[in-house]
């Protein structure tokens, strides 16, 4: 598959990047290389092969959710400059 210097062109224009003259030759030409070589990929056969979520099966371990802490809320709250109804007040940013 190849691509145009029109398709270059108009691709710099949405992407709002500027691209030289001799820019877009080279472009042109490493476009085209990079779409060949997804055309052979997308003539491999993959009929066969099952999807995976990650390359190497990796399993992640997880711990158990348990509370690990106590409720230290009046402890934070006693050192806070205001707080009201066990929330935190703060002054106001935006009127």
């Amino acid at each position: 598959m190849s691509i145009s210097r029109a398709d270059i062109e108009k691709v710099a224009v949405l992407a709002r990047i500027k691209v030289d003259s001799e820019q877009v030759s080279a472009l042109e030409k490493d476009l085209g290389n990079i779409l060949d070589l997804v055309d052979q990929l997308s003539a491999a056969d993959t009929d066969s092969v099952e999807p995976m979520a990650h390359p190497l099966d990796a399993v992640q371990k997880l711990r158990p959710d348990v509370v690990t802490e106590t409720n230290q809320r009046e402890a934070f709250q006693a050192i806070a400059p205001a707080t009201e109804d066990g929330l935190y007040l703060v002054p106001r940013v935006i009127e």
